[in-house]
């Protein structure tokens, strides 16, 4: 693998801070060039800078930009070119880099993959957010065919999963869900959850959205929409499910019987390495799995009536291409109100659903169109939450 040059965006997160320990392991194979994250702690993108020293620093608030020059100073960071503001993420991301790394979460890392995309750049993308709000967009802005490497685990798995047979040859591609924190339990005994309990996943260490979002089974509803425009695939051959164990990512089952499958421990530095060495393989990204100790693989059905959020997903994409940004900004609404304890958790899915079901499609797709979707679903779902 010849040595590449990477931005880094949400480089503060969950996502960012794992693909840094792989970076800082492999010196000899990568280069940070950018790094952008929201800004909220200075010290941290401080840190990041003196450790990877790249040419250019962005921050999404504009406010926080003062802060992070201060910082950057007192770790003796000079010669860095901060930005700030939502379109210095997305200048960030265009800068030319070999590899931009989207750890961004939400919608607001749609623009950052357009710009990506547009500057020539593989994107290794763990923003599913930019595929679900904007995919006809994403699809129209490929330069290549294998522009994107997925960095979700699930879509990692299917696309390691897919080098085993030609496109013809695919019956279906089968999503793993862990279940969640709130996994075997009944639509009544989720009335009463709280957050703290929704924070509590079982085996992954991710944020807060993505977390409530994976208890909630919307994280997987998103990655079924991902899933269908990364591997163009209709949504009658994408499947879920669960599968407590989270050692088996996805799976692709063949024509002829045959189901191939990824798998490893739930360990992100994986299909990270994975997507920004892409087609290499970045030796000891992560550990492997320990075969001398005997174990059990579970996988049981999705419970549509307890989460229904999958079920719902496919509904709204099926309506048109821009009900799913429906769909996630209504969701992002509500995740943060139920954080604040203004929604209970079941209300969740049933207040995107009531925002869903009230969007009349306005036409073509564009990003300005995208946009007044999102701030349609935002208001409405807002209004519905108000109105409870």
């Amino acid at each position: 693998m010849t040595r590449r040059t990477v931005a880094l965006l949400g480089s503060t997160g969950s996502i960012g801070t794992q693909a840094l320990d792989v970076i800082e392991r492999n010196p000899h194979l990568f280069e940070v060039t950018a790094l952008a994250a929201g800004g909220s702690d200075p010290a941290a993108v401080a840190a990041q800078a003196a450790a990877t020293r790249p040419a250019i620093v962005a921050v999404a608030n504009a406010d926080a930009v003062d802060a992070v020059r201060a910082a950057l100073s007192a770790a003796g960071v000079t010669g860095v070119d901060v930005t700030g503001g939502p379109r210095a993420v997305a200048d960030a991301a265009g800068c030319g880099a070999d590899v931009v790394l989207n750890g961004i979460t939400g919608s607001v890392g749609l623009r950052p993959t357009l710009a990506a995309l547009a500057a020539g750049s593989t994107l290794a993308l763990a923003n599913k957010e930019s595929l679900v709000a904007g995919g006809a967009l994403v699809k129209a802005a490929l330069k290549r065919p294998d522009q994107i490497v997925p960095v979700d685990s699930e879509h990692s798995a299917l696309a390691q999963a897919l080098r085993s047979g030609a496109r013809s040859e695919v019956r279906r591609l089968v999503l793993t869900a862990s279940g969640g924190a709130f996994r075997g339990r009944s639509r009544a005994e989720l009335a009463h959850v709280t957050v703290e309990q929704a924070l509590q996943h079982p085996n992954w260490d991710m944020g807060p959205v993505v977390t409530i979002n994976s208890a909630s089974l919307v994280n997987k509803a998103l990655e079924v929409i991902e899933a269908h425009w990364l591997f163009d695939m209709p949504y009658s051959q994408i499947d879920v499910v669960v599968h407590p164990q989270s050692i088996v990512h996805s799976m692709v089952e063949f024509v002829d019987g045959s189901t191939i499958a990824q798998a490893s421990p739930p360990d992100m530095r994986l299909p990270i390495a994975w997507g920004i060495g892409w087609p290499d393989r970045v030796a000891d990204a992560a550990p492997g799995l320990d075969w001398t100790t005997a174990s059990a693989w579970q996988f049981e059905p999705v419970d549509d009536d307890a989460f229904p959020a999958i079920a719902l997903a496919r509904d709204a994409a099926a309506a048109s291409d821009l009900h799913p940004a429906v769909f996630n900004a209504a969701n992002e609404q509500c995740v943060a109100a139920f954080v604040a304890g203004r929604l209970p958790f079941l209300a969740i899915v049933d207040t995107v659903r009531a925002v869903v079901e009230e969007y009349a499609t306005p036409g073509d797709v564009s990003l300005e169109v995208v946009d007044a979707a999102e701030s349609w679903a935002r208001a409405h779902a807002d209004a519905v939450i108000a109105a409870r």
